[in-house]
């Protein structure tokens, strides 16, 4: 059985973005198209209808590319208990007020038993600082948090 993965908007903007030339942000796309073609077949990948709508923004053709990966993936449906979940994050601290959207990925994946939560998102979601607190709420509701990492770190060796 392959591990189920949840993939956050910002993996899905590195790899549909137009080449940068900012060196970071080049490589970070890099990175990301060389995850999906080389170890996404070893995984079972879910979107949601919230990244579906964050691709969905911005520049028209930009979000057409976007929107044109996410086409073919399952989607993970926004329940009320991970609404609450998602709420719980801001309202403890882990996740700031203004991010609340990021802390829905964050419980999404985690209401849906995701193994990995993919992104690039490294301010409020693939934080070193913010897991241990996010695992912290997470357990003491009975929940797992799944693991948050970037594409750079589950390219495997």
């Amino acid at each position: 059985m392959k591990p189920k993965l949840y993939i956050e908007t910002s993996v899905v903007s590195y790899l549909t973005g137009r080449p940068s030339r900012d060196m970071l942000v080049a490589t970070h796309q890099q990175v990301t198209r060389e995850w999906w073609e080389r170890r996404r077949p070893e995984f079972e990948v879910f979107a949601s209808q919230l990244v579906a709508t964050e691709a969905g923004g911005g520049d028209e053709d930009a979000a057409k590319r976007r929107l044109d990966v996410l086409r073919d993936l399952p989607y993970l449906v926004l329940t009320s208990e991970a609404m609450s979940l998602g709420r719980e994050f801001v309202r403890r601290g882990p996740v700031p007020a203004e991010a609340a959207d990021d802390a829905l990925h964050i419980a999404l994946a985690t209401m849906h038993g995701m193994d990995y939560l993919l992104t690039w998102n490294c301010a409020h979601i693939a934080n070193a600082e913010m897991r241990y607190a996010l695992s912290e709420v997470c357990l003491s509701l009975g929940h797992d948090l799944p693991v948050i990492c970037t594409p750079e770190e589950l390219l495997g060796v």
